[in-house]
Order: structure tokens, then C-alpha cells, then sequence
């Protein structure tokens, strides 16, 4: 048995789900745009250093999620996909998990960013199994807080280690795991699978695939 293991962002989508939220939330009035985007660009600027606080950056990036009732939520993340996601879902991407999917592999979408933007994102994909940053709610109504552990960094392998002991797998069961990220910040995660995939990596981790002798995929040119 073959383990497939892809991130989100950057990777399967030559954008940011997370950023792309926000903007949208901001287009349509329900959060302060000049506000949010400026320490957005901060938080993000943290990520492409890796230094990412990532408690800090959840407070601040879930706090919208809490503001609203789930129904207006679930209402606007349907206007979401249509206008912001699915013009961006790009025949390559489709194909690269519809190859693995095809062979048999188990596949799962591993992202940092939050289950509720995500899981539609892995259901267009096809995806079946999504190890994203869980929210915390009390009677379905989004408290503003992540559950768990958040799934960055090391936190990817834990989560995706606790997601294979729910289907009652370990890492061993698998003769190959294959790992596609864009980001140094999924080093932890990429050095612990059999085959891992620099795609569309930034300028760290293309350096580091290439003194690793990893493979380099890119599957949108241009588009980072």
C-alpha cells in the first residue's frame, strides 16, 4: 500500500486559501480590509521566513470566524468557491491527485490552513481525507479557536500521524509515502516521508531539493 500526502496551498492551488478568504471577506464588508490585509502581509512575511507564530497568527485569522453565524459562514464560503476558488483549480493540479488516486494510493490533503475554508477545496479534488487545523465550535457556532493541534510544521506530522492511527494505519504500513509541498515550513513533514516533492517551491526549499537531490515539480510556471 502507497500513501499520497499533498499540502494545499501554493501547491495544489497557485494561491493562498487562507489570504484568498480573507480578501473575499473583506470585498463583501464582513471585516475591515486596509486593517486585516496589513498585519496579514505581516503574518505572512513571518511564514516565508519561517518564523510563523503560529498561536498568534490563528487569534488573529479565526477571530472573523467567531463574529458570524455558522449559516451566514456556510453561505459566504459557498459564494467563496465560486468566485475565488474554483476559477483557480487548475487541470494539472486535478491530474497529479487523480494519478494517485487511479493507482489505489490512499490520499489525503494535508494543509495548515483551517477545515472550514478547506474541506470543500479537498472534495473538488476528489480528496477524501482532509488533517487541516480544526476548529473549536460549541453548538455548531465557530468559537474563534483552533482544536487540537494546529497543523504546521511538526504539527503536520503529528496530525497526520493521529489521522493514520484513526484508520488504523501507521507510517510502516506503507511501502512508499509521497509528500508534494511549496514551503520550507513543511520540512518536518518532508523529511519524514519516503518521497519527498519540492512543487512550486520557494527559494529555500528549491535550494534544499536540489542539494537533497529531490525532485522539483511545477506545476503552475508563473503563478507563485
Amino acid at each position: 500500500m502507497h500513501l499520497a500526502l499533498f499540502d494545499l496551498d501554493h501547491t495544489l492551488l497557485p494561491i493562498d486559501s487562507d489570504h484568498e478568504w480573507s480578501r473575499f471577506l473583506a470585498r463583501i464588508g464582513a471585516i475591515d480590509g486596509d486593517d486585516h490585509e496589513r498585519r496579514n502581509q505581516a503574518f505572512f512575511r513571518d511564514y516565508q521566513a519561517g518564523v510563523l507564530d503560529i498561536d498568534a497568527f490563528l487569534e488573529f485569522q479565526l477571530a472573523p470566524l467567531a463574529a458570524y453565524p455558522r449559516a451566514e459562514l456556510d453561505a459566504w464560503h459557498a459564494r467563496f468557491m465560486a468566485e475565488s476558488i474554483l476559477p483557480r483549480v487548475r487541470p494539472q493540479a486535478r491530474a497529479l491527485v487523480d494519478k494517485h488516486r487511479r493507482r489505489g494510493d490512499l490520499v489525503a490533503l494535508v494543509t495548515a490552513t483551517n477545515a472550514f475554508v478547506t474541506a470543500p477545496i479537498a472534495r473538488i479534488f476528489g480528496i477524501e481525507h482532509l488533517v487541516s487545523t480544526e476548529l473549536e465550535d460549541i453548538g455548531g457556532e465557530f468559537t474563534g479557536r483552533p482544536h487540537g493541534t494546529p497543523s504546521f510544521r511538526e504539527g503536520k506530522v503529528v496530525r497526520t500521524a493521529e489521522w493514520l492511527e484513526s484508520m488504523g494505519h501507521a507510517w510502516e504500513d506503507f511501502a512508499r509515502i509521497w509528500f508534494y509541498s511549496d514551503s520550507r515550513n513543511d520540512l518536518p513533514l518532508l523529511e519524514r516521508v519516503s518521497d519527498p516533492i519540492a512543487t512550486n517551491p520557494d527559494a529555500v526549499l528549491h535550494a534544499l531539493a536540489i542539494e537533497r537531490g529531490w525532485p522539483v515539480l511545477r506545476l503552475f510556471e508563473g503563478e507563485r
